[in-house]
């Protein structure tokens, strides 16, 4: 017998039945269209399910929409200097990207969802929150570590200065990128399917052009004092009527 999903009986603990993350299912902005592929159609299902699962604050949002352009930076730096591409990858992109999450995404019942916090958690395909301290861990460590192994056991030449040392510690995150995003990809394989982590790891390289696009317009709403995105898109959805964009 398969092993059971983490998600086959998720309703009973605080919210309703969701279906695994590589089930195609009916997007609200998404015309039955026969050209699009159960691929893409995935695509757009695991993005919106993370908007309107984990974006509610503003804050969180505008901070995402910073993060996105310094990740876009970071892309094109990749082709000139990758260790630095690393450094404003994680120093820069990373650390607003997740301070929106933990600081300023709210963590009480979602009304417009109809979903506890321990929901969506459990049902997140990529890095719940758990999943994201383990991973902040690891970068955190890596900068201590080439300081006290300067070669870090053979794998970097051992700096001989602070600029070095920035340059190891750069290198290293990148690989730590890289491996966290193979692992998931890979335990998504086993979890559900070779599709769902497959669209995952699109999702996660893709998000900074489609977060810039998504929210262009979370600092204007600060500006006008609304912390919280009122989400009369995914509400319309939950009734069954026509979302607006």
């Amino acid at each position: 017998m398969p092993a059971s999903r983490p998600d086959d009986t998720i309703g009973a603990r605080g919210g309703p039945p969701v279906p695994a993350p590589g089930a195609v299912r009916a997007h609200p902005h998404h015309d039955e269209d026969a050209t699009v592929t159960p691929f893409f159609d995935a695509l757009r299902q695991q993005r919106w399910d993370d908007h309107r699962y984990y974006h509610h604050s503003r804050i969180n949002q505008s901070l995402h929409l910073l993060s996105a352009i310094s990740f876009v930076i970071a892309y094109a730096m990749l082709f000139i200097d990758p260790p630095l591409a690393a450094l404003v990858g994680w120093l820069v992109s990373m650390t607003t990207r997740q301070a929106g999450h933990f600081f300023f995404e709210p963590r009480g019942y979602d009304h417009v969802n109809q979903a506890t916090h321990e929901h969506k958690e459990a049902i997140k395909v990529g890095y719940n929150l758990r999943r994201k301290i383990v991973l902040i861990a690891l970068w955190a460590a890596v900068p201590l570590a080439v300081a006290l192994q300067p070669d870090l056991w053979g794998t970097v030449e051992p700096h001989d200065s602070v600029a070095g040392w920035l340059r190891n510690v750069g290198w290293v995150w990148l690989w730590l990128g890289v491996g966290g995003l193979v692992f998931r990809t890979l335990h998504l394989f086993m979890l559900f399917d070779e599709q769902t982590g497959l669209v995952w790891a699109t999702k996660i390289l893709t998000d900074p052009f489609h977060d810039i696009w998504l929210y262009h317009k979370a600092p204007l709403h600060l500006l006008r004092g609304e912390l919280i995105d009122p989400m009369h898109h995914a509400a319309a959805r939950a009734v069954g009527a026509s979302p607006q964009d």
